[in-house]
C-alpha cells in the first residue's frame, strides 16, 4: 500500500471516529428516542463514543508518526542533494 493511501485511510479513519464522537455526545444529551430506551440508549450512546474514540485517537498518533517521518526523509533528500559550502584560500 503507498504511502499517500495509508494517509488517506487513517484520515477518513480519524473523521469517521470524530463523526461517532458527535453522534454519540448529541444521542446521549439531545435524543428523546435515546431517553425512551432508559439503560439501552445509554449504551448505544456510549458504545458510538467508544468507537470514536478507538477510530481517532489511535489513528491521529501513528499519522503523527507518519508524517514526522516523511518529513525527515525529506530534509534528509534535501541536505544531501544541496552543495556543501567550501572555502578557498
Amino acid at each position: 500500500m503507498s504511502e499517500n493511501k495509508q494517509i488517506f485511510l487513517l484520515k477518513l479513519s480519524i473523521f469517521i471516529g470524530l463523526g461517532l464522537l458527535l453522534t454519540g455526545i448529541y444521542l446521549h444529551n439531545y435524543s428523546e428516542y435515546i431517553d425512551s430506551l432508559g439503560a439501552n440508549g445509554i449504551i448505544i450512546s456510549a458504545s458510538c463514543i467508544a468507537f470514536g474514540f478507538i477510530f481517532s485517537l489511535p489513528t491521529k498518533m501513528y499519522l503523527t508518526i507518519l508524517l514526522v517521518k516523511r518529513e525527515a526523509n525529506r530534509n534528509q533528500n534535501h541536505s544531501e542533494n544541496t552543495p556543501k559550502n567550501t572555502r578557498s584560500k
